[in-house]
């Protein structure tokens, strides 16, 4: 049994930059994402014990990619399979997208996690095709998942099926059922996240989640109630796409913070990014913050201090091979801070301790069409998987 050798998969970075403004749609490709992150909190201590240490950097003789990671972890977008020597992964994220990917290249070190899960005799013997479906899914990817976590000292985040953003019981069943997977596979708590939709189903399905030890990294956020929101459930890992943001200012109008934040002279992704920052920090928040659809060096430049950068290929290339020097344009000083953070001010309206009504009320249309947009995709790709499982089920020897 193989994964369908006739599939087409077009190796790109995810579809960060791929919001189609005026279709409104998302031209989402299959990515091979070892993307999204996150070393353990162990590893950041050291990280930002030594970024702490100075608010500028002397770059004589360092290239300019040192001198950012000394700021924030600089995280590889994505990564190719047979490219780890350029840009070693520090930890992995499983989703839809990757399942898709393993089964439409010629030959992967993880189609045999596929492989093996498709001829799961547990799931094989199920007589419900819906469950059996999902039980291979689910298999799927802990299998890839664990193979992930031999190859990188951070920890793996699972993508939780984006079909099921908007039920909170439905969303701990899926978390529950993969982290049980993975305990098999003896891979320990610590080294795993759960990646959840940041509807209010989700912010609460973190917030118990949480509550029982499960770390969870809530992504698609798109406003400060959301972030602030998500950060109050505790979340591990709270995720803002930066460029999409920056891409529905561009053609669309009606968005108080957006406005407020062009008013300012500010992009409206890096406002919300530091926004964020500053309220984890001003108010003992647990989170650690990533900045995700981050387009250029001067991007990332304005967001050092903060925990992760996702970077692309391209701009990680170019910082790579940049030499820094004391008079660059551009100095390497942390942008973001605990200290800065406390000397913010929030408004009375920003500090609520937030509900489902509350929240619905305060995101506004960027956020809404952003969120709705990101689903979507992320839920087509689960079908895709699905449909492709079910043409490629049963093995000939079942």
């Amino acid at each position: 049994m193989r994964c369908n050798p006739k599939m087409s998969v077009t190796l790109q970075t995810p579809p960060s930059a791929a919001f189609s403004l005026a279709e409104g749609t998302w031209r989402s490709s299959f990515s091979i994402a070892f993307s999204v992150s996150l070393r353990s909190p162990s590893n950041f201590t050291t990280l930002q014990a030594r970024s702490s240490a100075s608010s500028s950097i002397n770059a004589a003789s360092t290239t300019e990619l040192d001198a950012v990671s000394a700021f924030s972890e600089i995280v590889p977008d994505t990564v190719i399979f047979d490219d780890f020597q350029k840009f070693p992964p520090t930890a992995a994220t499983v989703s839809s997208s990757l399942l898709l990917g393993i089964c439409g290249l010629p030959d992967t070190i993880f189609r045999n996690a596929v492989e093996m899960a498709l001829a799961d005799s547990e799931c094989y013997g199920l007589g419900n095709p819906n469950a059996r479906l999902s039980c291979f899914v689910n298999k799927a990817f802990a299998n890839v998942g664990s193979d992930l976590a031999k190859l990188v000292p951070g920890r793996v985040s699972t993508e939780v099926d984006a079909r099921l953003a908007y039920d909170t019981h439905a969303i701990i069943r899926k978390v529950h059922d993969l982290l049980k997977l993975y305990n098999d596979s003896n891979v320990p708590p610590h080294r795993l996240l759960f990646k959840i939709p940041s509807t209010w189903q989700g912010i609460e399905a973190a917030r118990l989640l949480e509550s029982e030890g499960i770390q969870t990294h809530l992504t698609f956020v798109f406003s400060f109630a959301q972030a602030s929101a998500a950060a109050q459930a505790g979340a591990s890992v709270i995720q803002i796409f930066v460029g999409r943001l920056r891409d529905w200012a561009r053609n669309h109008s009606g968005d108080t913070d957006i406005e407020s934040a062009q008013l300012r002279g500010e992009d409206p992704g890096l406002a919300l990014v530091t926004k964020t920052y500053n309220y984890i920090h001003k108010y003992g928040h647990k989170s650690k913050l990533m900045a995700a659809a981050v387009r250029n060096k001067q991007d990332l430049f304005s967001l050092l201090g903060i925990d992760y950068i996702i970077a692309p290929l391209k701009v990680l290339q170019s910082l790579k091979e940049s030499i820094a020097s004391p008079d660059e344009k551009y100095s390497f000083v942390r942008r973001l801070s605990p200290q800065s953070a406390l000397k913010y001010v929030f408004n009375d309206e920003e500090l609520v301790k937030w509900d489902q009504d509350s929240l619905a009320n305060a995101m506004g249309p960027a956020a809404v069409q952003l969120l709705a947009a990101g689903l979507d995709s992320h839920a087509d790709q689960a079908k895709r998987v699905e449909d492709l499982f079910g043409k490629i089920w049963p093995p000939p020897n079942v």
